[in-house]
């Protein structure tokens, strides 16, 4: 999958790289490699406006991976696209990454990357894409790193990597779910001095 992005990142006939022309060039691959594509953004640096246009597609991936349907896409979705400059950063920075990934992984404990426990690892990557898209202070990094690993152990049918990404899972949300609660008491705390109201222990 590493040398696929690259290839898709070096071809210089093509201005701008839709999301359609991804989902065609990775379709063979499944679910898994779309939502690790789509999520890698979201867990590294890169340039601005990038993470919006190809974060966007992981809640219907995860949705259809936890239904057991085929990758799919509205067209509303497939449309949009990216300099080739620009996801040719984000294949630069994550190909390294995802080579040596793949040079760890291989098929064990399957069962785990197969029905019924591959809807389990959608809902939870479900879970995770809509936790990515809400306005929380690392709400980003961590659903999407996680995002990753179980994505990948989906691919590569690694049941080890699917549990190490279940584990994740519950840091990331137990994180963010401590964050928003943070958010929330230090908004009513403000809130109480400003019109003169207190909380009640």
């Amino acid at each position: 999958m590493s040398a696929i992005l690259l290839r898709i990142a070096q071809n210089t006939q093509c201005e701008r790289i839709s999301i359609g022309d991804l989902l065609q060039a990775l379709q063979h691959r499944a679910s898994g490699a779309l939502m690790f594509l789509f999520a890698i953004p979201n867990a590294i640096p890169v340039p601005p406006g990038v993470s919006a246009v190809l974060g966007a597609p992981l809640i219907f991936l995860a949705f259809q991976l936890m239904v057991g349907q085929r990758p799919w896409l509205p067209k509303l979705i497939t449309n949009r696209s990216l300099s080739r400059a620009e996801f040719e950063k984000v294949a630069n920075l994550a190909a390294p990454w995802l080579a040596k990934a793949e040079r760890l992984m291989r098929p064990r404990l399957q069962m785990l990357a197969k029905p019924p426990a591959e809807y389990v690892v959608g809902a939870v990557c479900l879970v995770l894409a809509v936790i990515l898209f809400l306005p929380i202070p690392l709400g980003n990094m961590l659903p999407a790193f996680t995002i990753c690993i179980l994505s990948l152990g989906v691919l590569q049918r690694d049941g080890i990597w699917i549990t190490i990404g279940l584990s994740c899972a519950i840091a990331a949300v137990a994180i963010v779910w401590g964050v928003a609660l943070a958010l929330l008491w230090s908004a009513l705390f403000v809130l109480g001095h400003v019109f003169g109201f207190g909380l009640v222990a």
